[in-house]
């Protein structure tokens, strides 16, 4: 792991305005995540996990506070900066697969190595689908194949354009445990293999406990340590961890 920062997050706040006032959902975040690094982040539902993690991934933006990506500080970007940020550093694993209906598995695939104007786009999608099991899939669209496949074909697109930061929301969320275990595996082994920092929120514990950090949301604030106190089950704390604050 290296020990270059891949993100970086300053006394991050995001509010919205409700019948009822402001809402804050993230109150002062600050956290560090290195280069290569795999980070879990679990806690209730409700407690902000899916908004930090797409202020992170640039869909949106916050109230205020600072995230540096890859070198790059968000807060001095416009939507069309952060769209060509994402094109060329970040790939996005929904737990709704996010595939599209009318393209098959391939092209789905395919699709943001074209955008991004990668050489040989369909011989790296072949090649992706094939080293997630999905060679015979090929021309299947996504209503012809399992949740688990759907998945499978989602990873395979996450990591054809080699991303430097892969975020996932519940990438396992609509998995049996059978599938859950496979995508997992994947998802693991190809971000070791491309050396690609992954940061994921999830409910799952054995997920979770595969990454090298956990941190724990509650209220719209981060901590590093144990999850036992919001999941009623124990997460040993990995050794050398860096800190992480919320005020």
């Amino acid at each position: 792991m290296s020990e270059i920062s891949a993100i970086t997050v300053k006394g991050l706040i995001k509010s919205v305005a409700t019948q009822e006032g402001e809402l804050t959902i993230l109150n002062g975040i600050n956290m560090e995540v290195k280069q290569g690094e795999s980070v879990a982040i679990l806690g209730p539902s409700g407690s902000g996990k899916s908004t930090l993690l797409g202020l992170l991934a640039a869909l949106d933006s916050p109230t205020s506070g600072e995230i540096v990506l890859d070198g790059e500080a968000l807060q001095h970007m416009d939507e069309e900066g952060k769209a060509a940020l994402r094109k060329r550093k970040v790939s996005f694993i929904f737990q709704s697969f996010m595939l599209v209906d009318t393209l098959n598995a391939l092209e789905n695939v395919m699709l943001p190595a074209e955008l991004a104007g990668i050489d040989k786009a369909k011989e790296k999608a072949e090649a992706m689908l094939t080293r997630v099991g999905l060679s015979h899939r090929l021309t299947h669209f996504p209503n012809q194949l399992s949740g688990g496949e759907q998945q499978r074909v989602a990873i395979a697109r996450a990591f054809i354009c080699e991303p430097k930061v892969l975020f996932a929301d519940e990438p396992t969320g609509n998995l049996d445990a059978a599938n859950s275990q496979k995508v997992a595996d994947m998802l693991f082994e190809l971000n070791r293999e491309s050396d690609t920092t992954l940061v994921l929120v999830t409910h799952d514990l054995v997920l979770a406990k595969r990454c090298e950090r956990q941190l724990l949301m509650d209220s719209g604030e981060l901590t590093e340590k144990s999850a036992t106190s919001a999941q009623n089950e124990s997460i040993e704390s990995p050794v050398g961890l860096h800190s992480v604050e919320a005020s």
